[in-house]
């Protein structure tokens, strides 16, 4: 009785056609049309994913959280309301628009509407992606992440107990240098939720994985054509080894956009506080402080002279072995 994955995401937005070209044209995603004043996007077998709707505003609405079956639905409900958390059944019109058996419906203490749901529908309709990309890594891990800017310490003692105790989210690793950040797993993926103290509250961005490093940097390519589009530089995080950018969407938060993140095991992983900083190298962010960009940029400095590395990360059938001697290495 706890949640599984990032099902789908609710987006707000000011009219839907910066999304009909975002959506499809840069991320890759497949336009599925709803109403006149909505939208959806396909990212795989799953009939929806990412649900816009243009009543004027801008962000996140929702988050659509993914549970096992019916069972574990009624178990979550009853172990939120015992903790005195206000949930409300979702109603079979909600449900059907979601395109989900059932849902229920709820605010985080920082009054994020969150859906958790089972049931969602697939089709097997072939995947037909908006660009020429190979496809987006999904499946059991979900959609991808999620990370929410707060206000501070406070803000993050109230949430981490909501996620943990009452969700079921795991606490995967954590830093506090050069800001403060704790990312959390429900499944494989290193993280589907962090939390990252920016003195405000707001959601910072989605996480999108494709399935090749060319999808990757193609879509770079088409990022940096667009004046302002590009948020956070090429560069690889040193939590999940994910290699990535970052966009502004036209609802105003980010998504990244990455490719080779690597999976853990939830059974026997032990959280951990990291000192590298959040990334290896790159990642330059245009929306830090200029004396937190420096700290950023120290740390990654300092991870270059000390020789970090990590393996990349690869699925089967993505990569190709190459011959070649290093003596050093080998040495």
């Amino acid at each position: 009785m706890r949640v599984e994955a990032l099902g789908y995401v609710g987006v707000r937005a000011k009219d839907l056609g910066d999304w009909a070209t975002y959506g499809p044209n840069l991320l890759g995603l497949q336009r599925v049309d709803k109403t006149r004043s909505s939208m959806a996007f396909r990212m795989d077998d799953r009939k929806q994913r990412i649900i816009v709707e243009a009543d004027g505003g801008q962000g996140i609405s929702v988050f659509g959280w993914e549970v096992a079956d019916a069972a574990a639905l009624d178990a979550l409900a009853a172990r939120l309301e015992a903790a005195g958390t206000k949930v409300a059944r979702g109603v079979r019109a909600l449900a059907d628009e979601r395109l989900v058996k059932d849902l229920i419906v709820l605010n985080d203490p920082l009054g994020n509407r969150l859906e958790i749901f089972h049931g969602a529908q697939t089709t097997t309709d072939r995947f037909v992606p908006g660009r020429a990309i190979s496809g987006f890594r999904t499946g059991p891990l979900g959609l991808g992440h999620v990370v929410l800017n707060v206000e501070s310490v406070g803000t993050i003692d109230k949430l981490m107990p909501f996620y943990r105790e009452l969700l079921g989210f795991r606490l995967t690793d954590y830093y506090s240098h050069p800001f403060d950040a704790y990312f959390m797993h429900v499944n494989a993926r290193h993280h589907s939720l962090a939390l990252i103290r920016t003195g405000k509250n707001a959601v910072h961005h989605i996480m999108m994985e494709v399935f090749q490093f060319d999808d990757l940097g193609q879509g770079y390519d088409i990022a940096l054509g667009e004046d302002g589009r590009v948020a956070t530089t090429l560069g690889r995080h040193t939590s999940d080894f994910i290699t990535s950018f970052y966009t502004w969407t036209p609802s105003g938060f980010m998504v990244e956009y990455g490719w080779g993140a690597r999976a853990i095991d939830p059974a026997t992983w032990q959280a951990n506080e990291r000192k590298a900083g959040p990334s290896m190298w790159g990642h330059d962010r245009s929306w830090l402080s200029p004396a937190d960009a420096a700290s950023s940029r120290k740390l990654r400095l300092q991870n270059a002279a000390d020789g970090m590395r990590e393996p990349v990360q690869v699925m089967e059938g993505n990569y190709q072995l190459m011959p070649g001697v290093c003596p050093w290495w080998t040495a």
